[in-house]
């Protein structure tokens, strides 16, 4: 029998991404996009899709049961930034969801859970470069701190339960298919926009600030490799550290500047900024590599080309 997957959150900046990809491997009527809003035309257009509030698990259930669903991608969240400007509705949202998805694992009406995490579970005093896979973890943030209490949760709930979840610390995402949404990390998507439609960019974050980052294709295909992996392979059952490339402002300024020699950079750092300083600026992912054969493809220079070539 076909089993279908259910991509709860399918309008964000993953989301869209995720579902089409999904849908172009596994065909587009057995990946049912889900979210509290439309998303995309091409998403809209690509296969089946449910309008669901991703807090509300009597609707959830509903879809699983007649959708035949099997696997679930809970995607749906509220990210660094905008969190710290809502963090009630944050924390509401990002703990709700994940205990509908997980309660539906335990109750066996699904068979498989990816749930993302985030580089947010690291905090202040987590050593910075090289950040391990087991460290102190003290986030400093309401996304962080919903990320991290998930991680202990999908762990507790695969201990205890036999619950197949499996997840991943995302670093920060660049993708030139949908704007980002909210997160600390957006500056190093709009730079390129901005770098080709006025050639200048005010970046909220200092010049010197180096965070990990990852180029979309990349986060997508570590999604799927780690979901299409064998169980008995995946050793985490909280979530796996995950890396590509380290750079800051500065940097990435310099990369644009290579393909666009007239683009300039301003600095003119916000509360952002403080977040992104309790954040690592680099990634030791060498169990993901262990466990289940990760490695990135795309580096700094690569990413640019990407970008710039598929913006304008």
């Amino acid at each position: 029998m076909q089993k279908n997957i259910l991509i709860i959150g399918a309008c964000g900046q993953i989301g869209t991404e995720l579902t089409l990809t999904l849908r172009k491997k596994y065909g587009n009527n057995t990946v049912i996009a889900s979210d509290i809003r439309e998303g995309s035309e091409n998403l809209m257009n690509s296969g089946p899709f449910e309008l669901v509030d991703a807090t509300d698990f009597d609707a959830l259930e509903e879809i699983v049961a007649y959708n035949e669903i099997d696997t679930i991608y809970l995607m749906a969240a509220m990210l660094s930034a905008t969190a710290e400007k809502f963090p009630m509705r944050a924390w509401n949202l990002n703990m709700n969801s994940l205990f509908n998805v997980l309660n539906l694992a335990r109750q066996k009406k699904v068979s498989k859970i990816f749930w993302p995490s985030s580089i947010a579970v690291f905090g202040p005093n987590t050593p910075k470069n090289n950040t391990p896979q087991h460290t102190i973890m003290e986030p400093s943030t309401v996304y962080g701190i919903s990320k991290q209490s998930g991680e202990r949760w999908c762990e507790y709930y695969h201990n205890k339960f036999g619950v197949d979840v499996r997840s991943i610390r995302y670093p920060g995402l660049i993708s030139w298919k949908t704007m980002p949404g909210g997160g600390t990390t957006d500056y190093a998507v709009e730079i390129y926009h901005k770098a080709l439609s006025d050639k200048a960019y005010t970046c909220f974050l200092k010049e010197d600030t180096v965070l990990p980052m990852m180029f979309m294709d990349d986060a997508i295909r570590a999604t799927l490799e780690l979901m299409e992996s064998d169980a008995k392979n995946i050793k985490i059952r909280s979530a796996y550290n995950l890396a590509a490339m380290s750079f800051n402002p500065s940097e990435l300024a310099e990369s644009i500047s290579s393909h666009i020699t007239d683009f300039k950079i301003n600095y003119a750092p916000d509360d952002r900024q403080a977040i992104a300083d309790s954040w690592p600026s680099s990634i030791d992912d060498s169990k993901a590599l262990e466990d289940w054969g990760w490695k990135a493809e795309f580096d700094l220079a690569k990413t640019t080309d990407e970008m710039l070539k598929n913006i304008s």
